[in-house]
């Protein structure tokens, strides 16, 4: 039998959406299209009246701005936001996890503390955009003339930000930079951190500790060595002691619960919510039930869907949690005189997504099905298993930043634009939605979930797929990523506050 160039997602859908190029005059569940449809993109599939809900995933996702009939293209000229919410259903079961998932192990480093890693990386992090520039020559000397004499050293990896200066020492800005480095300087990737100041910057490095308060944990002024060329020399020291004492970790057998994966959706079009989204919530589902965790965050992009997943709540306080976050979101971006629904990116309608209830009830299937057992505020320490959630916003960068900070040892990113990214010092999975995209950046993309939208995959097989790939990234194997050598300058704190 022909495979169908289209799907309907849900049996209450008013929608179909194409999974390859549908052309004007064929037939969609029974209708005639009257327009040509692009992969990703919706044709109606019953006359939809002016201002009545448009459903797709069984759900609202905006109403009509005009007559819509059967067989027309469903868009931006015809579809517009409303804050509609149809009545979630029952939540159906995660995937089913074997007694030998459960059980599965990888290969980690076990730090002094009893924390799991998957890399081992020694950080250079700049307390202030003043060191950066040093912290990057550090990181590129210590790279060049340290690292070649200790093969279990993955790097040196410099963590600079714009930020540190120019604010107000308390409220939300600094909490949330003081946060968020704090995070990385105990992240469990890194066997050994160097921190360097400028020294009279507001982010003074007495914030993050004594120096000399452990043989793998540094840091010191540029003022206060001289300058920046002997800060350089002054390191070198210091990372010397540092690896040597890092270089002898080895690997050994530990429980997948032990990971903790974040999860990130950026460049979406209209098969991410179809393939790679519910693909990767079939391994988070997995690891979930292994006793591992996966943080799914982006405030921003769950909106329109933040029903479903308070929905599987495992109380009513993190229920009440997630309601918090959602209304703080809609009074920020009212503040400045901004809409949620202005989320959608010109590539995301490119791709077929309309409106950010379309975005959303897409992005959220990342999270499986798995009960939700905590919510977190961003770059706050994750400690509860299975599936949590931290508010972020829905920009990339700023979002993976604080679950890296919050303690995500490795990332899995899906995407449907061609979306870059790596995260050192946890490890970025790259995951495509649709198999054109594969094909033109292979070099980037770790796995094609596309095939689930041709019917040459299921999405419970990719999603066991991913998982395997999962467990053998965080055992070492390089992802796309981390091959090229993305991650040093996707650390992005998220910027809160008067710029002064």
């Amino acid at each position: 039998m022909d495979k169908l160039p289209w799907i309907i997602l849900s049996a209450g859908d008013n929608v179909a959406v194409a999974t390859a190029a549908i052309a004007p005059g064929s037939t969609v569940a029974g209708i005639e299209t009257r327009e040509k449809i692009d992969p990703g993109h919706k044709v109606a599939i019953a006359d939809i009246p002016l201002g009545a809900a448009v459903v797709k995933y069984g759900q609202a996702i905006g109403r009509t701005t005009a007559d819509v009939k059967a067989g027309d293209h469903v868009h931006s000229h015809n579809l517009h936001f409303e804050n509609d919410r149809l009545a979630a259903t029952a939540n159906s079961a995660p995937e089913m996890a074997t007694s030998e998932d459960r059980a599965r192990t990888f290969m980690g480093y076990r730090r002094a503390d009893g924390r799991a890693a998957t890399r081992n990386y020694i950080g250079i992090i700049a307390s202030v955009n003043c060191s950066t520039t040093v912290c990057r020559a550090i990181a590129d000397e210590a790279n060049r003339t340290i690292l070649p004499h200790y093969e279990g050293i993955d790097g040196f990896v410099p963590i600079v930000h714009d930020q540190g200066c120019g604010m107000s020492s308390t409220g939300d800005g600094m909490n949330v930079l003081h946060r968020t480095l704090a995070g990385y300087t105990r992240h469990v990737n890194f066997g050994g951190v160097l921190m360097i100041g400028l020294g009279c910057e507001v982010n003074q490095l007495t914030l993050y500790g004594q120096s000399g308060a452990g043989a793998s944990k540094r840091h010191f002024n540029i003022q206060d060595a001289g300058g920046s060329r002997r800060a350089v020399e002054r390191a070198m020291g210091m990372l010397r002691e540092i690896a040597a004492d890092v270089g002898k970790e080895t690997r050994v057998p530990m429980s997948i619960g032990e990971i903790i994966i974040g999860l990130q959706c950026g460049g979406s079009d209209g098969f991410s919510g179809i393939t790679a989204n519910p693909a990767l919530g079939v391994a988070a589902d997995l690891l979930a039930a292994a006793g591992g965790t996966a943080i799914l965050s982006e405030t921003s992009e769950i909106y329109g869907a933040e029903h479903l997943l308070r929905s599987r709540a495992v109380n009513d306080e993190v229920a009440n949690k997630l309601d918090e976050k959602i209304a703080w979101w809609e009074d920020y971006v009212a503040l400045h005189g901004a809409s949620l629904d202005n989320n959608p990116s010109p590539g995301n309608k490119r791709g077929g997504l309309t409106t950010i209830l379309e975005k959303s009830l897409g992005a959220v299937a990342k999270g499986g099905r798995s009960p939700l057992t905590a919510v977190y505020g961003y770059a706050e320490r994750v400690t509860a298993p299975g599936l949590v959630f931290m508010d972020t916003p829905g920009y990339d960068p700023v979002s993976a930043t604080g679950q890296v900070a919050g303690g995500a040892n490795m990332i899995a990113f899906t995407t449907g634009r061609g979306s870059c990214f790596g995260c050192r010092p946890a490890p970025s999975l790259k995951l495509s939605s649709n198999s054109a995209l594969y094909a033109s950046m292979e070099e980037d993309m770790d796995i094609d979930c596309g095939t689930i939208a041709t019917g040459d995959a299921t999405i419970s097989g990719k999603g066991r797929e991913i998982f395997e790939l999962i467990v053998d990234t965080a055992s070492g194997k390089k992802t796309k990523s981390e091959l090229f050598g993305y991650g040093d300058n996707e650390f992005v704190p998220w910027h809160l506050g008067a710029t002064l």
